[in-house]
């Protein structure tokens, strides 16, 4: 359907209200960080909620604690995920 991975993730981006992001690998990781990038920089043009599946996954695998205690992101970007 798509010729071009990067057309792919756009179209799936822009008609997406919500994004339940599941345990996975690169690949997995790679869509979740486009999707906060495009919300963090206003590119959405509407909200998106995402939801990240397995919270004990998530703890270990990204400690977004220890990102805003690195200076590496803002309180309110945290608050991207409930």
């Amino acid at each position: 359907m798509f010729r071009y991975f990067f057309m792919r993730k756009l179209w799936f981006a822009q008609s997406s209200r919500a994004v339940i992001v599941f345990p996975g690998g690169f690949g997995t990781m790679d869509e979740m960080w486009e999707f906060l990038t495009l919300i963090q920089t206003h590119k959405m043009g509407h909200r998106v909620t995402i939801l990240l599946y397995g919270s004990k996954f998530w703890k270990r695998a990204i400690d977004f604690e220890w990102l805003l205690e690195a200076g590496n992101g803002r309180e309110e970007e945290l608050k991207l995920m409930p």
